[in-house]
């Protein structure tokens, strides 16, 4: 919990480091576990479809977008962030970007000058579309009865 020294969010996986001297200039793709101490200069991407957790500690600084099911912030972020699980703004997070999550938690004196926005849980949204395509719709609430507008206004 954001009380603790020890985050609740966990992933299984191999730890990749960013130390506190290092600084990565371009895009990082990755799975399991990235820890940033250091500085990144450019976007960090989960791979699609497996298990992640970026965690940004509170030296470290991120200058790009971040996409990840986990993330947890303690330092700084310029860029947007989105999270498709869990995401975790400790008491010194800075968030210059819009935020996307589905799950946020976020301490007294976190800071985000950007919008937040929750996402659908993408299990939950696929479920309900299965639902509501088994049920029976009437002639004009069927979904592909959608009609497209245009026009210029005076």
């Amino acid at each position: 919990m954001l009380g603790s020294k020890k985050s609740s969010v966990s992933v299984s996986g191999k730890t990749t480091l960013i130390s506190s001297d290092t600084v990565i200039l371009g895009d990082i793709r990755f799975s399991g576990v990235l820890d940033v101490e250091g500085l990144v200069q450019g976007n960090i991407i989960a791979q699609p479809g497996k298990d992640a957790l970026v965690r940004v500690v509170d030296k470290g600084r991120v200058e790009g977008e971040i996409r990840a099911p986990s993330v947890v912030i303690n330092g700084a972020v310029e860029g947007n962030v989105h999270s498709t699980r869990h995401l975790e703004l400790a008491a010194r997070a800075r968030v210059q970007g819009n935020v996307f999550y589905t799950l946020v938690e976020m301490a007294a004196g976190a800071e985000v000058n950007g919008s937040l926005a929750h996402v659908a849980d993408p299990d939950a949204a696929k479920a309900k579309k299965k639902d509501s395509a088994a049920a029976d719709h009437g002639p004009g609430d069927h979904p592909a009865a959608l009609a497209v507008v245009s026009g210029k206004l005076d």
